[in-house]
């Protein structure tokens, strides 16, 4: 088998050029039949051995050998002294590759430019100097010395290799072109095949790409690690089937590959088939000496999908209930904790959370992970249940009062939420999210000059957050101070003119004062464009074109808002208002009544309600 970057041979050519020249010499003078005297003789004996271009020769001779050996740097200064006697573009060369050898780029380069400009058509010279450059990173530069050396040598195979390497990532067409020229001259070779592969998949030539590793296939046909890199190929480019026929005909002739099994889960997996992945992974999982990481990694996998499909939940509770038939790991426990939680057997996973305080009571990690992976899958009741049972365990862990905290105020449960979010910012001060939530909830408490505080100290922190000002405005806004309130929104929308909830939010509150109505109602646009199914921002566009005066429009918007599931009690107060203008008086008493069923600590809608009009 050929190897395309054994093709290059750095010789002593230029070396052996000026050495036969003496050699003749000296045979030459040998042969005449000339008798001197002895003071003759001792004379040319010194003249011939002070000759500079022998002496050159002998120190050449010499910084060869030593070059042989490995010692760069005792070559080089032979190879200098030669230099000094004779100026021959083969010293040059020949200082140039061992200053190279030694890393010393600048000398490397300063030589070899000088042997080339002596032997400009020297392809030796040539290939060293792209070398040189090369290492460099000085790739241009490379590759117009490559460009030369193909047009003085249209066989030399090495050069066409080096420059498709360049090529790669800024001319890959040309790269490509000159793959298949040396496969065309040198015929299929392995690493051609696969730089050529790699880059037809990079510029989306797929066909090709799976073209040059059939044809590796073919020239190693018992190699699995090259079929297994064709099934990855087809699964990158989503050709699943190929991919599985591969990884089939693989475990057929070899049913204990474990990396062809895991690899054919990864290909069902993609296409979301976790069920039939699932039966590749439990061969995996029986099989002896595999680690408890990557069985463990395997079954969370499943848990955390489980989240999202619960059918997938008895896979991940037979993965785990069969490794804790083999360890008692904790975290096992923990993961058969969370799915009987799941399940909702509250005893049961209560169970399995007191075995992993007492098998890991120094673990905080685990319960921030479980808890955080039920937080971000919106199963806020699961995160509250596990971070109640951790923080008896960790009080002052950041990160569980942080969670706990938030889990509890997407629950509504503010007031106990806000507990937590406090001890989670006397912990951590600076951490942003911390701040923005225990202001949030204290707003929601009605507490509002301690929220600002908070949310301002936040802003000290991150000056520029849009959520963090729109909550600001928010609040300002709840507690009509305009001018603070529309400060804050100005700043947001200077930052971020398109955030739907601050263009929203800001609309809603012009509405409410009855000002800047035709501006609120562009805002209110650009929040619907947004999200056309959130309740709340089509109840703001049908108030706002309810204090336009346009009283249909604020109807179709406001009923639209109830439809999308906002059956809130200002909606229907809203609604209750378009009726009364629209001398619908008994749809107008409908609706105020259901709001005021929803929410009875309305004054003003219960004095509307008894007087019958707004």
């Amino acid at each position: 088998m050929k190897h395309i970057l054994s093709f290059k041979n750095f010789n002593l050519l230029p070396g052996i050029l000026f050495i036969l020249p003496l050699l003749f010499a000296l045979s030459s003078c040998s042969s005449q039949q000339k008798i001197i005297s002895a003071d003759e003789s001792g004379s040319s004996y010194r003249d011939m051995f002070s000759d500079p271009k022998r002496e050159a020769m002998d120190h050449f001779i010499t910084g060869s050998a030593l070059e042989a050996k490995g010692d760069y740097a005792a070559a080089i200064l032979e190879y200098q002294d030669a230099l000094r006697l004779d100026t021959s573009s083969g010293i040059y060369y020949a200082l140039a590759k061992n200053y190279f050898k030694l890393n010393k780029i600048p000398l490397a380069l300063q030589h070899s430019q000088k042997a080339i400009e002596m032997m400009p058509e020297n392809t030796d010279y040539l290939d060293l100097l792209a070398d040189i450059f090369s290492s460099a990173y000085q790739n241009d530069s490379a590759a117009v010395v490559l460009e030369k050396i193909i047009s003085l040598d249209s066989s030399r195979i090495s050069a066409y290799y080096q420059l498709a390497l360049i090529y790669e990532n800024t001319k890959p067409l040309q790269a490509r072109e000159l793959y298949n020229k040396i496969i065309e001259m040198a015929g299929p070779e392995w690493n051609v095949l696969l730089r050529l592969a790699e880059l037809n998949e990079q510029i989306g030539n797929t066909d090709e790409a799976a073209d040059n590793l059939q044809e590796l296939i073919h020239l190693d046909p018992a190699n699995e690690s090259l079929q297994k890199l064709l099934a990855d190929f087809y699964t990158r480019n989503k050709k699943y089937d190929k991919a599985l026929e591969i990884l089939n005909e693989i475990i057929e002739f070899n049913p204990d590959d474990l990396d062809a099994r895991e690899k054919k889960a990864q290909v069902f997996i993609q296409q979301g088939k976790w069920s039939e992945a699932s039966k590749q992974y439990a061969y995996i999982l029986d099989q002896p000496g595999i680690p408890l990481e990557i069985k463990i990694r395997i079954g969370a996998s499943y848990f955390s999908q489980a989240l999202k499909d619960s059918t997938l939940l008895p896979i991940a509770k037979d993965f785990f209930t069969k490794m804790d038939k083999d360890t008692t790991d904790w975290q096992i426990k923990i993961y058969l904790g969370a799915i009987a939680l799941t399940e909702g057997d509250d005893s049961t996973a209560i169970e399995n959370f007191s075995i992993v305080t007492s098998l890991a009571s120094w673990n905080s990690d685990a319960w921030v992970r479980l808890g955080g992976l039920y937080f971000d899958n919106a199963r806020y009741d699961e995160a509250e249940k596990v971070l109640k049972e951790a923080v008896q365990s960790f009080p002052d862990n950041f990160a569980i009062n942080l969670i706990l905290g938030l889990s509890l105020s997407q629950n509504q449960k503010n007031a106990e939420a806000k507990n937590y979010l406090k001890k989670a910012v006397d912990l951590n001060g600076t951490d942003i999210t911390a701040l923005s939530a225990y202001g949030f909830v204290l707003n929601q408490l009605k507490e509002n000059e301690e929220a600002i505080i908070y949310l301002k100290r936040a802003l000290e922190i991150q000056p520029d957050d849009v959520n963090l000002l729109g909550t600001l405005g928010l609040i300002y806004d709840a507690m009509e101070m305009w001018n603070e309130c529309d400060s804050v929104y100005e700043k947001a929308l200077t930052i971020d003119s398109m955030n739907a909830l601050v263009n929203n939010n800001y609309a809603y509150s012009l509405s409410e004062r009855g000002i800047q109505l035709d501006r609120a109602l562009s805002m209110v646009k650009i929040a619907v464009e947004k999200d056309s199914l959130n309740s709340s921002y089509l109840d703001t566009i049908g108030w706002v074109y309810f204090k336009l005066g346009n009283y249909e429009k604020a109807k179709e918007y406001i009923q639209k808002a109830i439809d999308a599931g906002g059956d809130s009690a200002v909606m229907h107060e809203h609604l209750g208002d378009i009726f009364y203008m629209l001398n619908e008086k008994n749809e107008a008493m409908k609706h105020w009544q259901k709001s005021f069923e929803i929410d009875s600590s309305n004054d003003k809608l219960k004095l509307k309600i008894e007087k019958g009009e707004l």
